[in-house]
């Protein structure tokens, strides 16, 4: 699956990993890789609990907006795949070293549970780009954080480092850097260890109505993203990003 491996061992937990070092950009092709394989998973009896992470720095650094066609300009097609993620029967525990960015947050969030370390990154950073945050973010964030905390992460896109990720309640578990992963695999192994039928059935109690609110979430967000892809103030915030100095936004 291009950029996207799968492996499956003898504790019932599958290894999701994207190979797009080492900032692990994404497009609408990435997301759907791991939507695919996730509805494979879901359909293996030897697969309970699944680990997504990333190969290299970070483990997504969302829309890479200084290639020749960003994700800005597909949200409808990337959103599309991303509510695919959610659907997904199979709990997931996302492993983030390094910075999840932007749309790399959103993946993060669409997983059941985050393990991080405290030189982790976790950052909304969509106003500081003129543009509308996405990726389901307006119902996994307060859910999370609270309404309070999700916004201010998204009005301010200040970036949160894993302590105050943990106490926010953005990450479930916090270990040094070079042990996310094998406690990410750690915790999946727990949830694979319990009942299949049980841990699927809980989880769906838990997630009731959660995809339809992904999903007007998505439609509103892709809608607010393609307007506001119009203005200066987006042309400002990533020719910004990209030259590393302070945007200047005009409100136009």
């Amino acid at each position: 699956m291009s950029d996207v491996t799968v492996a499956l061992d003898d504790a019932f937990v599958a290894t999701v990993e994207i190979h797009r070092p080492p900032a692990n950009y994404f497009d609408a092709a990435l997301i759907r890789d791991l939507a695919d394989a996730y509805e494979t998973l879901d359909a293996a009896r030897a697969c309970r609990a699944i680990v997504l992470c990333s190969e290299g720095k970070h483990f997504c650094a969302g829309a890479n907006f200084g290639a020749a066609t960003s994700p800005a300009e597909e949200p409808r097609s990337l959103y599309r795949e991303a509510q695919r993620l959610f659907a997904a029967r199979t709990p997931v525990v996302a492993a983030v070293q390094g910075a999840a960015v932007g749309g790399g947050l959103g993946l993060a969030f669409s997983a059941d549970f985050r393990v991080a370390s405290p030189g982790s990154r976790f950052s909304a950073n969509f106003a500081r780009l003129g543009f509308h945050h996405g990726f389901g973010l307006s119902v996994t964030l307060p859910a999370l954080a609270g309404q309070q905390s999700a916004l201010d992460l998204l009005l301010t896109g200040r970036r949160v480092p894993g302590e105050e990720a943990l106490s926010l309640g953005l990450c479930d578990r916090l270990v040094e850097d070079r042990e996310v992963r094998l406690a990410a695999h750690t915790l999946a192994a727990e949830l694979a260890g319990s009942a299949p039928l049980a841990v699927q059935s809980i989880r769906a109690t838990l997630r009731a109505g959660l995809i339809e609110r992904v999903k007007a979430a998505l439609e509103r967000e892709a809608s607010e993203q393609e307007r506001l892809r119009e203005t200066e103030d987006f042309r400002e915030g990533v020719t910004a990003s990209l030259d590393r100095r302070a945007p200047r936004f005009q409100g136009r």
